[in-house]
């Protein structure tokens, strides 16, 4: 079947909740509508893999980060990558990866990204050292707060290191 990368359309966002819903996650409808709202406006592009016309997957670049280190220096975000289990180990991940580095290049020489600590995100973890991505060297950020020595926290969704990587 055949891999295509798209822009996110008026189409998608009914689609797409539907089909994260159907594996328990939940991914609300709202989520891709902002998202479509946000790229009409120019500030995020969205890009959507279908396999033989099935949605399989989609990651986000958002032009200006909330990550204040890279909203202070001008280096666009990966955001919110995400593939269906299903469509997993087909290189559908990289696939996204390749056409957000893509985008930003024609913007920016670097690129920031940023992943959660526990094992559900050890793929993306994986997937991004073995791209070139390195730490920023702030340390763990939690709430987008960069955490200081000693302080304890929850390892949840908001618990987050950031990369980058110069693209060259």
């Amino acid at each position: 079947m055949t891999l295509e990368i798209r822009s996110l359309c008026k189409e998608d966002p009914d689609r797409i909740s539907t089909a994260f819903d159907r594996i328990g996650w939940n991914k609300p409808v709202a989520l891709y509508e902002a998202y479509l709202s946000e790229q009409e406006m120019g500030d995020r592009h969205v890009l959507v893999a279908t396999v033989g016309g099935l949605f399989a997957g989609y990651v986000t670049v958002k032009w200006r980060a909330d990550y204040s280190p890279f909203a202070d220096a001008g280096v666009p975000e990966i955001e919110d990558l995400n593939v269906l289990p299903r469509f997993r180990k087909r290189g559908i991940a990289t696939a996204l990866m390749d056409g957000a580095e893509a985008l930003v290049r024609e913007r920016s020489p670097t690129v920031g990204i940023g992943v959660g600590m526990y094992p559900d995100y050890g793929n993306a973890q994986r997937l991004y050292v073995l791209r070139g991505y390195v730490p920023d060297g702030r340390g763990l950020t939690y709430n987008g707060r960069i955490l200081e020595p000693m302080e304890s926290t929850v390892n949840d969704d908001d618990l987050v290191l950031y990369f980058t990587k110069e693209l060259v």
